[in-house]
């Protein structure tokens, strides 16, 4: 057989690593490239590019090449034309969606701005940045990057958005904690903590710590937040993120700890941003959209209720609660609030906020403040 070409080998070998393991696509792609240190940033690029876009079309591939290898696959992916399709397809194929993702996107939308979400996931995702207001201004950074066709966002007040690709990480801006990486309908999610010097804030399932790093530096370093989530390996990440920034008023909570009873009826600021299937982000995340099914779903509705429940449990009275999710489901979002406000005391505050992505704009998020009456 032929020699693969250089960046073809490395597909080829990445996909049975890939599909061996129960992990999300982005983090087995970095996993593959660090043990192989020796790729160039354009290999890991085109590799990147390439193996997101098998991943994105998977039911368009799975069409035209069932059962097949991942060479012969690969060799399908390429031969796509995606701008002309047969229109006699059926359209989740057409849109490279599940069929129960497009059902109820059409549903709740209608036929048209479902199809425009569908496409729309199926682009690359932009690259965003928040400030980290602890150590500068949004003015400062964008002087800096002045040569790197860098604005400000148009909503988040910290955003800024590269109109062109960077290697981010290796900035030295990052390294000296300058900004994070944060989509701008994450940051807008964030700045719903109106949180005061002085307050006690949870975030009930904190991940690696993105919301709280935006909200912190509103409070001055003054008043504790604590962290939480059952995955160790996020809060590790977590407390890097914490020290690098500079916020020495976070603490992160492991499942016993016996902080969690004092917190009980005692915090200002809840955020539960709870997990979901993750539709209003599915073009960083394309693997997650074939993970979903109806059993999925009822399963991530009946969690979400008992997370929220459990959130809402530590907060005093008059606290508020910020509950969020980046999905674009009704179950996951609006019928979440409206079960809340029928089997406790909260009440809903302002309208919430339903994002929904945009081209060359923010992801897709919903979130709703709810202040606690007494009792609970």
């Amino acid at each position: 057989m032929a020699k693969l070409p250089f960046c073809d080998h490395h597909i080829v070998a990445f996909f049975p690593i890939y599909e061996s393991k129960v992990q999300p696509l982005d983090r087995a792609l970095g996993d593959y490239f660090r043990a192989h240190k020796s790729l160039g940033a354009q290999d890991r690029r085109t590799i990147g590019d390439t193996i997101y876009g098998m991943v994105r079309w998977k039911i368009l591939i799975d069409h035209f090449c069932p059962l097949k290898t991942v060479l012969e696959r690969l060799t399908c992916f390429r031969s796509l034309n995606l701008h002309e399709l047969d229109p006699s397809l059926p359209e989740p194929i057409r849109l490279g969606v599940p069929e129960i993702l497009f059902g109820r996107l059409k549903n709740q939308y209608g036929a048209e701005e479902a199809k425009r979400l569908c496409r729309l996931c199926n682009t690359e995702a932009p690259m965003t940045v928040r400030v980290n207001l602890l150590k500068g201004s949004r003015e400062a950074l964008l002087d800096r990057w002045k040569d790197c066709a860098a604005k400000p966002c148009a909503t988040a007040a910290a955003g800024i958005f590269f109109q062109k690709r960077k290697p981010l990480f290796s900035l030295p801006e990052f390294k000296e904690g300058l900004f994070e990486v944060q989509d701008e309908g994450s940051q807008i999610v964030a700045s719903l903590m109106a949180v005061e010097p002085g307050d006690t804030v949870l975030d009930f399932c904190s991940g690696s710590g993105g919301k709280t790093l935006a909200f912190a530096p509103s409070m001055e370093g003054r008043g504790q937040i604590y962290l939480h989530d059952i995955r160790k390996n996020a809060l590790l990440e977590a407390k890097k993120r914490l020290r690098r920034a500079g916020i020495q008023n976070a603490q992160c909570l492991e499942l016993g700890h016996p902080q969690w009873a004092k917190l009980k009826n005692k915090c200002d600021w809840v955020l539960v941003d709870v997990p979901c299937s993750g539709t209003g982000t599915l073009r960083r995340n394309p693997d997650q959209k074939w993970r979903l099914d109806a059993p999925i779903l009822e399963r991530l509705v009946d969690t979400q209720r008992k997370i929220a429940l459990e959130a809402a449990s530590y907060l005093k009275p008059g606290g508020h609660l910020v509950y969020a999710t980046c999905s674009l489901l009704a179950e996951e979002n609006q019928d979440q609030i409206k079960a809340l406000l029928d089997s406790t005391s909260l009440a809903l505050e302002g309208a919430p906020l339903h994002l929904l992505p945009q081209e060359g704009g923010m992801d897709g998020f919903f979130a709703a403040c709810l202040v606690r009456n007494f009792p609970l």
